[in-house]
């Protein structure tokens, strides 16, 4: 339901880590493939990727795996293997408040974009399978722009695909290098940590810090003129 004086005529949202459950296990697969390959990558390593494109994020794995571009491949496919293992067909779980929200912001006719550095093939079958695609005007994917995040081209895409302003336009991310790619691109940002913790740098620019979507229900009316149903 809308009512009172929204704050943001249009919200963009991260996906990985986000609005899905899919960072945890991705990590986890990849840690595995590193364990297997005799490669000593830390879970620290492993987190300064969160955030990144395929490009980039490869090309700092390539650098933990001594630059050996075989051994990487090798490492890839054991992470795919261990993933379609305990995942198949089945979906990443939305995260906490996912659903609840975006049904809210549609209901409300709020648009709605992604804007995730996952391949765009590679999202849009992620939010199908979950059940989350439905409430998107568009989604922006990583392969899609020539920079990705922290540069604000994603977030600039998405905003331009859904006919918004940066200006009353909401971004929702769980990392640092997301926050700082909306930030550039003119948007407020609520950050929502999942595995990496909120840097004191960039919290302090955010509009909020939360722990879970959730946790929107309570600005919802303030931020978009919406309330929330608790039983949705």
């Amino acid at each position: 339901m809308r009512g009172g004086s929204p704050a943001f005529a249009a919200v963009v949202f991260d996906m990985d880590g986000l609005l899905l459950d899919s960072e945890r296990p991705t990590r986890d697969a990849w840690m595995s493939a590193a364990a297997a390959g005799g490669v000593a990558l830390s879970e620290a390593d492993y987190l300064t990727l969160v955030g990144l494109n395929h490009t980039e994020s490869s090309a700092r794995l390539l650098a933990f795996f001594g630059d050996d571009r075989a051994r990487l491949a090798t490492a890839g496919a054991h992470a795919a293997a261990w993933l379609a293992a305990r995942f198949g067909e089945r979906p990443f779980e939305p995260k906490p408040g996912a659903r609840r929200l975006l049904q809210a912001l549609r209901d409300a006719g709020v648009p709605c974009a992604v804007a995730s550095s996952t391949h765009r093939a590679e999202l849009l079958q992620r939010l199908r399978r979950a059940g989350l695609l439905e409430f998107f005007a568009t989604v922006c994917g990583g392969d899609e722009v020539r920079h990705g995040k922290p540069a604000p081209d994603l977030y600039a895409l998405a905003v331009q695909r859904l006919g918004a302003a940066p200006a009353t336009t909401l971004a929702f991310e769980d990392s640092g290098h997301g926050v700082q790619a909306a930030l550039a691109a003119g948007l407020a940002v609520v950050a929502v940590p999942d595995l990496k913790a909120p840097d004191p740098a960039w919290q302090a620019r955010c509009l909020a810090v939360l722990p879970s979507l959730a946790a929107v229900d309570a600005h919802s009316a303030e931020w978009f003129g919406v309330t929330c149903d608790p039983a949705a």
